[in-house]
């Protein structure tokens, strides 16, 4: 008898900058078959984008069946889904500008998700995260191992390429990790810092290093200022692939990303910044690293500051 095989299928929750690029970027790593959804307004800008890729698989070698849609029959039994709705940052606004209009979007969306995706890893990268990694939980239901939010590896990536940058080395070579809520409080954690293995701190002065973790923490905030009319859109792809990659093929990567704390570093009942192992069983294991006083006591800080989104999350949802 003749085996079936079935791809895994990817549904890709706003058809903006950054969900067109998860779409190209998915259909480049062939991860699975792809639904590129948005609201009834915008469904002729999600079937345009998806035909456009569709017509690139040629030049690229994919296979990957792409589909733009506003139903959300069309999302159901994704085994990934990537949300991206929700307003995005312009410039003069912080991330938590945008809590009021983007709770009442993901409210949607995670009801709807709720109904026809009960079993997906969910990856969250609407602003502002931790709050909207929250939201998307609660209102889902969906298993907490299986909802993230995408920041860490965005905020990492940035950090490794400013260091890659100062010291001239290939980026393949630098190592971090950055912990806490994704705001201008987040934690680049240098003493886990390295280039080709050895400490940051040993190749690079300190004023440098503050300097590069600054940018780090601004780094979305640069991007806004020069495009004026969004806010980043390749690196989030990209970092969100990587991690839906890790899911797919089950690679248990170690990846930064808003998972839920249930006593790790401190924090319980919160989604934070941390690193997690991602696999076939989604979020697998939180890793808890030894921090200095000054991480530890800066990352408390970040944490407070989520909770305070997510008690701001809560009295709207409660409306």
């Amino acid at each position: 008898m003749a085996r079936t095989f079935t791809r895994p299928k990817i549904a890709l929750i706003g058809a903006g900058q950054i969900g067109g690029n998860l779409a190209f970027m998915a259909a480049q790593k062939q991860l699975g078959d792809i639904v590129l959804f948005d609201i009834p307004q915008n469904e002729s800008v999600a079937q345009g984008k998806a035909l456009d890729i569709c017509q690139s698989s040629w030049v690229y070698g994919y296979d990957a069946k792409i589909k733009g849609s506003a139903n959300y029959d069309d999302v159901a039994g994704a085994d990934v889904v990537i949300v991206t709705a929700g307003l995005p940052r312009k410039p003069g606004m912080s991330r938590d500008d945008l809590l009021d209009t983007n709770v009442k979007i993901m409210k949607d969306v995670a009801s709807n998700l709720k109904k026809h995706t009960p079993d997906a890893f969910v990856i969250v990268i609407s602003n502002p995260l931790d709050a909207m990694v929250y939201t998307m939980a609660k209102v889902s239901g969906i298993k907490p191992s299986h909802v993230v939010g995408m920041a860490g590896v965005l905020d990492s990536s940035r950090f490794n390429h400013f260091v890659a940058e100062k010291l001239g080395v290939s980026i393949e070579d630098v190592q971090s990790f950055v912990l806490g809520g994704h705001g201008d409080d987040m934690v680049p954690v240098v003493d886990y810092c390295s280039v080709g293995g050895v400490p940051l701190a040993q190749l690079m002065a300190k004023a440098d290093i503050d300097a590069i973790v600054e940018r780090t923490r601004k780094g979305g905030g640069e991007i806004v200022a020069l495009l004026k009319t969004g806010s980043a859109y390749y690196a989030p792809a990209a970092s969100a692939i990587a991690m839906a990659e890790a899911y797919i093929h089950d690679k248990k990567r170690v990846l930064p990303c808003a998972a839920m704390c249930t006593g790790q570093y401190g924090l319980k009942d919160l989604y934070v910044g941390v690193p997690a192992l991602i696999g076939k069983g989604g979020v697998e294991k939180v890793i808890e690293v030894k921090l200095s006083d000054a991480d530890k006591k800066a990352l408390d800080v970040s944490a407070s500051h989520v909770k305070e989104l997510v008690d701001e999350a809560n009295k709207r949802l409660a409306l």
